[in-house]
């Protein structure tokens, strides 16, 4: 595997910098893994100190743990033998942390040289000390911003989504996706993606980590909007940026990737809107979306799609029926 030489600050220096414990769950990322840790440790770490880097993988099965034990002597490694999602396992990485700021960061991400040193930096600064989370431009596969920042979602604007509205008249039914900007320069923001999600270990442990009821999406999210409530912001960085391919993994599963999506979409309603709001969403994820998201997959001739979102749907419904008849 790829050894980068790494730059090692004086020890006096080291002691001033400001400390980081990176968070890094894997579920099958295969070589992306190992791309993304070898970019880390060959980040620049100007005025940054990384504490430790902790892998937790989810039961992986393709391999990609392997070797990376003798890589670096920071990195630590958890291994579970079930799928504990994401939520769970970013606080099982961020547990006894001790340092400065948390860095939770994708496997299928590779950081430039000032990905980590630019952002801590910017958190350092005495006046951006209500600045709670912060996240830095992702770009895609062509070397472009891809739109990684998010409004805080309303009912009105997830019905917009529901019905497909945001994306045929995107002006008039803007999403809680901020699509309509172009990320090309810094600014405050509801919400930035959990792909570079950097953030006060303080304000973490205030809220208890991440909740572990979302499996998968939307915990960055609702930690946004719990963060917000506090009185902290998240900002976006866009002088500092970092690859992100963007579903690396959990584009092989498309169906049981739709069913999470959805079922965390759910939680977060019933978690933060009043009883008819929460009300609406449900009658819409359960009765209007699916036959949008059909008529759009038949439109385009995709017995692929069509066939995933049945499956994705099939799945929502089943866990329905599950838990009406636990009660």
């Amino acid at each position: 595997m790829y050894r980068p030489s790494v730059r090692h600050a004086p020890r006096d220096e080291m002691t001033r910098c400001p400390a980081v414990d990176v968070v890094i769950v894997n579920w099958n990322a295969g070589e992306f893994l190992a791309q993304c840790l070898g970019s880390l440790l060959a980040a620049d770490c100007s005025g940054v100190r990384i504490a430790r880097i902790v892998i937790i993988d989810n039961a992986s099965t393709d391999g990609s743990m392997e070797g990376l034990a003798g890589l670096d002597g920071r990195i630590r490694l958890v291994v579970n033998t079930t799928n504990l999602g994401f939520a769970a396992a970013c606080n099982l990485g961020a547990a006894d942390s001790s340092a400065d700021y948390l860095l939770f960061l994708n496997p299928d991400t590779r950081l430039f040289r000032e990905s980590l040193s630019l952002p801590v930096t910017f958190m350092e600064q005495p006046r951006n000390a209500g600045i709670g989370i912060c996240g830095i431009q992702l770009l895609d596969d062509r070397g472009l911003p891809a739109r990684s920042c998010a409004r805080f979602p309303t009912t009105r604007s997830l019905i917009h989504h529901m019905l497909g509205l945001d994306r045929l008249l995107p002006n008039g039914f803007p999403s809680h996706f901020m699509a309509d900007w172009d990320h090309a320069t810094s600014r405050c923001v509801d919400h930035v993606i959990g792909a570079f999600f950097l953030v006060r270990r303080t304000l973490f442990e205030r809220l208890g980590g991440f909740d572990e009821r979302f499996f998968l999406y939307w915990e960055d999210l609702d930690f946004s909007l719990m963060a917000h409530g506090l009185g902290y912001r998240s900002y976006f960085l866009a002088e500092a940026g970092a690859y992100h391919k963007g579903g690396g993994t959990s584009g092989r599963i498309r169906a049981r990737r739709l069913f999470y999506s959805l079922r965390s979409r759910l939680l977060f309603s019933g978690k933060h809107f009043g009883r008819l709001d929460r009300m609406l969403v449900a009658v819409g994820t359960f009765c209007v979306e699916p036959l949008v998201r059909l008529g759009h997959a038949l439109l385009r001739g995709s017995p692929r799609q069509f066939v995933e979102t049945l499956s994705g749907y099939g799945m929502l419904y089943a866990g329905a029926f599950k838990s009406r008849k636990m009660k």
